[in-house]
């Protein structure tokens, strides 16, 4: 009987996946293709730390609070807040993740499930610049806040109205 199962094993195992086999190329296609992925979430994190400066800007704080931010959008509270504890222990700033997440619930408009990339190229954008106002608020002629990565920071003083 083991003689038996041992030799089916081994005719399966032979035989390989019959759907892998007619595909051909496809898993030198998917290895491009996540060498391509590679290559955008580094260059994604050069991104942030040539622009951020403090460890707001560092690969760690990116990419969990990058995370964070994902899991808040998607209403995934608890698994967020564990994330963010992490994020909290690699000593980055939660006034980063609280300003993005503000930047993305403006755009939040603009976010749409079926173009691929669109939330996470989004969260990028505010990861990189918490400030960005949406195309229709610029041009209102609506000024942006001052982003706030400490939580610290004194309110911003609204500008004084000019005299005609």
């Amino acid at each position: 009987m083991l003689a038996l199962l041992l030799g089916s094993a081994t005719a399966l195992a032979q035989s390989g996946n019959p759907a892998a086999q007619e595909q051909g190329k496809a898993p030198a296609a998917a290895a491009t293709d996540g060498t391509k992925d590679n290559q955008r979430k580094t260059d994604e994190f050069i991104e942030a730390q040539q622009a951020i400066n403090g460890p707001a800007g560092n690969p760690e704080c990116v990419w969990l609070g990058r995370r964070v931010v994902t899991l808040m959008w998607r209403d995934d509270l608890d698994t967020a807040f564990r994330h963010l504890d992490l994020y909290d222990r690699f000593g980055c700033p939660g006034g980063h993740v609280q300003a993005s997440f503000r930047c993305l619930t403006r755009f939040g408009s603009q976010i749409d499930d079926k173009v691929p990339r669109s939330l996470s190229d989004r969260i990028q954008a505010c990861w990189i610049n918490p400030g960005a106002q949406p195309q229709a608020a610029a041009a209102a002629g609506q000024p942006a806040p001052a982003p706030t990565t400490a939580g610290t920071a004194p309110p911003a003083t609204p500008p004084a109205p000019a005299a005609k």
